[in-house]
C-alpha cells in the first residue's frame, strides 16, 4: 500500500483495546506473461529530450525497480522507476520491446 492510500491521520484514541496496525502490505507481483507493458516515447515536460516510457507494471516496488535496472544495464543508459513506471533515457522502444518479450512479458509499442 502506498503512502497516500494510508490512514496515517490517526494520532491518539482513547480505546483501551485499540490497537494502530502499520502492517506494510506486500504487493505480489503478478508473473510476466500476465502482465501487459506500453511502451511508448514522451518528450512531455522533458525540455525535448526523448524518453522510452514503459507504463502498466503491476506488483511492489522493488521488483519494479529490478526490472528497471536490468533495462537500464542492458541499454547502457539511465533512467528511473516508480508510481508503476520505468522511464529509459532515450529511444529505446524497439531495444525495451525485445528485452522484454525475451523476458517473457506482454509489452507493445504505443504511438509508432
Amino acid at each position: 500500500m502506498n503512502k497516500k492510500q494510508r490512514n496515517s491521520r490517526i494520532i491518539y484514541s482513547t480505546h483501551p483495546d485499540f490497537v494502530y496496525d502499520d502492517e506494510n502490505e506486500t504487493v505480489e507481483t503478478p508473473e510476466p506473461d500476465k502482465q501487459k507493458l506500453i511502451i511508448r516515447l514522451d518528450r512531455k515536460q522533458r525540455r525535448g529530450k526523448k524518453v522510452t516510457l514503459i507504463e502498466g507494471f503491476l506488483g511492489n516496488d522493488n521488483d519494479l525497480k529490478d526490472l528497471a535496472k536490468t533495462l537500464k544495464t542492458k541499454c547502457g543508459v539511465g533512467g528511473s522507476a516508480k508510481d508503476g513506471e520505468i522511464l529509459i533515457q532515450g529511444n529505446f522502444r524497439k531495444k525495451t520491446e525485445q528485452i522484454l518479450s525475451g523476458m517473457g512479458y506482454n509489452c507493445k509499442i504505443s504511438g509508432v
